[in-house]
């Protein structure tokens, strides 16, 4: 199957993004591997750090574009901070999640999910400029929830269904009331306290 490299991410003819994900997580676990291998220090934070600035960007650099819908690549991108954390000094008896709380950091997916609001929100309020129009309002009023609920069309194509404008109607639209929506800023302080375990699926 034919497949190009566009802005670092790669791209199959098929449109799934499981050929990109297979090659940064190699390149991933082999950047965390050498990075407990070269620090002589045990300390968590200094090996957490070096984790987030070297690894998670590398494996979260243009998600938007490739940000996977099935469980398996889901499961391969999170496993890289998985077995990470898990190698830290007293952190290997805890579960993933306990460890994810003791070290206060998300999972992948879930950043990945923020990621995807955020873009949704500058879109729609006009932050980036596009020649194309992604999303429409609902024209019926709803008395539950937010005021700026999208319309989502219904599709039967798969590898449209998994694309960004498509697959983040859901959750935009399931967004509490009491979600701010008044600024960039305080719409990214609101998310963080939204619980989202629905839609995730690898919790």
């Amino acid at each position: 199957m034919q497949s190009q490299r566009d802005l670092s991410v790669i791209v199959s003819g098929d449109l799934s993004p499981t050929l990109h994900i297979n090659d940064i997580v190699v390149k991933a676990h082999r950047h965390a591997n050498l990075i407990l291998w070269a620090f002589e220090s045990r300390d968590v934070c200094l090996l957490l750090r070096a984790f987030l600035v070297y690894i998670r960007a590398l494996v979260e650099y243009n998600s938007v574009i490739w940000s996977p819908c099935t469980i398996k690549d889901i499961l391969a991108i999170e496993n890289v901070q998985r077995h990470f954390t898990k190698r830290l000094h007293g952190l290997k008896s805890y579960t993933y999640q306990e460890r994810l709380k003791r070290l206060n950091i998300s999972s992948l997916e879930l950043r990945r999910l923020h990621a995807d609001l955020i873009l949704t929100y500058t879109i729609l309020f006009s932050y980036v400029n596009l020649d194309v129009n992604l999303f429409e309002f609902c024209s019926a009023v709803s008395t539950c929830g937010h005021q700026f609920k999208l319309y989502k069309h219904h599709t039967n194509h798969c590898a449209s269904s998994s694309f960004f404008c498509e697959h983040i109607i859901n959750v935009w639209n399931s967004l509490p009331r009491n979600v701010k929506f008044r600024s960039l800023n305080t719409f990214k302080h609101s998310i963080d306290s939204v619980d989202f375990i629905v839609f995730l699926k690898c919790f």
